[in-house]
């Protein structure tokens, strides 16, 4: 049985492909996360806006100010249903990378655990080796010590 091959610079790849998947996880999971805070922002925003409409037209507002108004809040709720397909988005994507990172290091783990069966194997095979040399060494011992040669 001859040495069993490294498998150093396989493993390497692997593990760069599983690092640049969990590096690609944590990005989509920033981004989703900055999509979360804007779409609170404009939440707010909106709410504010309607809080103060509601203060301003107790005084009496013109039609023109009005559909200023809801022109305003109708552009308002359409941004807030863009970062919700955003935030859809991300979580697919979030998705994708949850995915990618699981096959990443279900390759790696398996080349890992390969390595280590070739490794246990190589072992044995010297252990085998050995045990054969000490046999023979043995062998050859009782040869010389029970049936001299003259």
């Amino acid at each position: 049985m001859k040495r069993p091959a490294d498998l150093g610079a396989l493993l390497e790849l692997r593990q760069r492909q599983r690092d640049d998947a969990l590096k690609a996880l944590a990005q989509a999971r920033r981004e989703r996360q900055l999509a979360e805070q804007q779409l609170q922002q404009l939440d707010t925003y909106a709410r504010e806006a309607e809080a103060r409409w509601t203060e301003r037209a107790r005084a009496g507002v013109s039609p023109t100010l009005l559909a200023t108004h809801r022109h305003f809040m109708a552009r308002l709720e359409h941004a807030t249903q863009l970062q919700q397909q955003t935030l859809a988005q991300q979580a697919q994507r979030i998705a994708r990378c949850e995915a990618q990172l699981l096959e990443a290091e279900r390759a790696l783990a398996t080349l890992r655990r390969l390595q280590e069966r070739r490794q246990q194997q190589w072992q044995q095979h010297l252990a085998r080796q050995e045990q054969k040399a000490n046999d023979e060494m043995a062998l050859q011992q009782h040869r010389r010590v029970h049936h001299p040669t003259t």
